[in-house]
Formats: structure tokens, C-alpha cells, sequence
């Protein structure tokens, strides 16, 4: 196990670890009957999600007719509402995601969240589905102020800085993770059943998975 070529792996919260998209989208249609918009199914709210839960608002009230920015922090507020109270109600890892968990850490690796979810989201969902003591950091993209959330690399490098350096591999969904990646100069590698904003062969990773249980093999690969 000694030879695995990362010591410290991070992963994407929404859409990489767990499909959240069911808890997400329950939350922004409330927001959005509020407001007299019209409301989405699964699989739309998936392509709002990957850049934090601000974004996925704006992404949503553009698509039922634009707003005025002075309304959305009210809405915002709505929405994290909806959202804290209800968080882990049907959100779970990907199938894999568990014995892919225990797999690293058999290897010693050490397993960081770095995601653009808000931090205290971020850390009550890991919570609620037990799996806090997996992680030695999470990282937030509210964690070190504006202007640092993926795509910029600040959360990976303090990422890495957290868990005490040494070669590193991020693992994400959309444009954002690989962008973050690229950025801090950590390989990436990329999963299909996210909430992937381009055709994942088209996101620029090092290399894509279909199913948590290629994740290992594939990490060697590329290391």
C-alpha cells in the first residue's frame, strides 16, 4: 500500500462524493413558487449545479425570465433556508463511494472536501450522513473569502497546505473542479455521473471515471 503514488486526495462535494441534486432542487423550487417562478425537475436543476448554491439561484431565475440583483440576496437567504433545514434528506454518496473511501485510506492517503458549497452546508451534510470523520479538512467556497472558490486554486492549495503537503490529485464534476486543478497544478481526474456542465470528455481532466471502483486504478495510472 506504501507505493500509491498521492498522499493527500480532495474531492468535490456536490455531484463528485454524493448526488445531492434531489435536496438542492427541493430547496430552489420552494424558493422559486415564492417568487412566482416556474419550477424544475430533477435532471434540469442538475445543470445549475456545480458553483455553489448562489449560483445555482442566479442560474435558475435567468432561466425563468432574468431578475434584478437586488432581489437575489433575500432569495438567497430563502433558499439557505429551505436547503439547512432539509439537507440530507435524500442525498447519498455514489454508489462506490464508501469502499472507494476505504481504499484510500488503507493507502494512507489523506482525504480532503474542497467545495464550493458553503462551508457550514458543507460540513452539516457531511455530518448528517455520517461521514465527517473521513475527511481531514473541508474547505468551503465561503472558507477564504471572495474571489477564492473554484475555478481559482486558492481552496486546493490551502487544501493541500491543511493536510501537510505532498503530491496531490483532486477529483470533480464540472468546469469549475478541473479549472481549480489546473490552476494549482494537481492533476484531475473526472467523474460522469455529475452534474457535469460540458460533456465530461470535453472538461480537459486527466482522465475520467464512470464508477468509484475505477477510482484507485485510475489514480495509480496517472501517478
Amino acid at each position: 500500500m506504501g507505493n500509491f503514488p498521492y498522499s493527500i486526495v480532495g474531492f468535490d462535494l456536490d455531484g463528485t462524493l454524493c448526488d445531492t441534486a434531489w435536496d438542492l432542487g427541493v430547496a430552489l423550487n420552494r424558493t422559486l413558487e415564492l417568487a412566482g417562478r416556474p419550477t424544475f425537475g430533477l435532471d434540469e436543476v442538475r445543470r445549475f449545479i456545480g458553483g455553489g448554491t448562489g449560483q445555482m439561484l442566479r442560474g435558475a431565475l435567468d432561466a425563468t425570465g432574468g431578475y434584478d440583483p437586488a432581489d437575489v440576496p433575500a432569495m438567497q437567504a430563502q433558499l439557505f433556508g429551505f436547503y439547512e433545514e432539509a439537507i440530507a434528506v435524500h442525498s447519498r454518496l455514489y454508489p462506490g463511494g464508501a469502499e472507494m473511501l476505504d481504499a484510500l485510506a488503507a493507502r494512507g492517503v489523506t482525504i480532503a472536501v474542497a467545495t464550493n458549497k458553503r462551508e457550514d452546508f458543507a460540513v452539516k451534510l457531511l455530518g448528517e450522513l455520517g461521514l465527517s470523520a473521513r475527511f481531514a479538512t473541508v474547505i468551503g467556497g465561503d472558507t477564504l473569502g471572495p474571489g477564492k472558490a473554484k475555478p481559482a486554486p486558492d481552496m486546493l492549495l490551502e487544501m493541500v497546505r491543511r493536510c501537510g503537503g505532498g503530491r496531490a490529485a483532486f477529483v470533480g464534476d464540472t468546469t469549475f473542479d478541473i479549472g481549480a486543478a489546473r490552476a494549482a497544478a494537481l492533476p484531475v481526474v473526472a467523474v460522469s455521473f455529475g452534474f457535469n456542465d460540458r460533456p465530461v470528455h470535453d472538461l480537459g481532466a486527466d482522465a475520467v471515471i464512470n464508477h468509484f471502483d475505477e477510482l484507485v486504478p485510475t489514480l495509480e495510472r496517472i501517478g
